[in-house]
């Protein structure tokens, strides 16, 4: 697994643009390839979760959503994942009422150059992407990392936290809330 201080390897994965529920809505594909030069000089929130059309995941995709403007604001894309198509999420879309013209990103990574197993976070025995989430800064260097198991879903408000300290380029003391004092 990558973890701080490594480079963001070369992917290509489908994303489905923000606010798309259909393949094509008034001429407009909900698709498009993202990659390593996909938001450049914006920091990037990557986040994976198993499978589509599951329990968990919806949580977390749901409260990421409801933080997407605050990372908007301190320049971050929010990307979340898993390795089922495109057109599954487009689906999940619209048949979840939560997730219903979605206001971040979701990638499909099922292709050759897979996110999944270029960070190392697939899980070996069920073959899907662990709970993995990477922050990663404007030049493509991971600055976080966290992974749970399938079954724990994580806190997005922590990944908020987790960003805007990194974003100081101080000493931040431990839970040290968004916008708090640096040492």
């Amino acid at each position: 697994m990558l973890t701080v201080g490594d480079k963001l390897p070369e992917f290509e994965v489908v994303g489905v643009k923000p606010g798309f529920n259909m393949p094509e809505e008034n001429g407009v594909s909900a698709f498009e390839t993202i990659n390593n030069s996909s938001f450049e000089g914006k920091w990037k929130i990557i986040f994976f979760y198993p499978k589509d059309f599951t329990f968990v995941c919806p949580t977390e995709i749901v409260e990421f959503a409801k933080l997407n403007e605050e990372f908007a604001d301190r320049d971050a894309v929010v990307l979340g994942g898993s390795t089922d198509n495109e057109f599954v999420k487009l689906a999940w879309r619209r048949e979840h009422p939560d997730l219903k013209s979605l206001n971040q990103w979701s990638f499909a990574d099922n292709g050759v150059k897979s996110l999944v197993d270029g960070l190392g976070v697939r899980d070996q025995v069920e073959n899907v992407a662990l709970r993995a989430t990477f922050v990663v800064d404007p030049h493509g260097v991971i600055q976080h990392v966290s992974v749970n198991n399938l079954n724990v879903g994580r806190n997005p408000a922590e990944v908020l936290r987790i960003l805007d300290g990194l974003q100081t380029d101080e000493l931040c003391p431990c839970n040290r809330a968004v916008g708090g004092d640096t040492l």
